[in-house]
């Protein structure tokens, strides 16, 4: 058995709560063991889509340190600014950023990699596409 409910409010909770239990009982009674786990809601695919966009315009129009870096390397770049992630020396050499991916964030931890990212690019004149500043996403991008 699995199930995946999104939860939005107390009474819608109360309600899919009380349905999954109907679900669940006979599988109790019969004696399988189940796991229930609650998390945060993780990022948007309207936030992921903006998150790409950003890095996008970043990779095209931003060199770093005399480098063109590709949407994966700002995107780790960038992951390790916002959570002050660690860095320790590779097996082989070179280093290895240790630390958050952005696919397990949280609405709201998004939507501030987003605004850092905007802010760090706008420093550097990037010039944003639509897709990075938000107008071809819905408006609860940023939770």
């Amino acid at each position: 058995m699995r199930a995946s409910i999104t939860l939005y409010n107390a009474q819608q909770a109360h309600q899919a709560l009380l349905s999954l239990w109907a679900d669940i009982k006979p599988w109790l009674i019969a004696g399988h063991r189940l796991t229930v786990s609650v998390k945060t809601e993780t990022r948007s695919t309207a936030q992921n889509s903006m998150l790409w966009s950003c890095l996008a315009d970043l990779s095209r129009q931003v060199e770093w340190h005399g480098q063109k870096l590709d949407d994966e390397a700002w995107k780790d770049m960038a992951t390790a600014a916002l959570k002050r992630q660690r860095v320790v020396p590779g097996i082989d050499g070179g280093f290895v950023v240790l630390g958050t991916r952005t696919s397990k964030m949280t609405i709201a931890e998004m939507s501030e990699l987003i605004e850092f990212l905007h802010a760090f690019g706008t420093e550097r004149g990037v010039k944003w596409s639509r897709t990075s500043l938000g107008r071809d996403v819905p408006e609860e991008v940023f939770g």
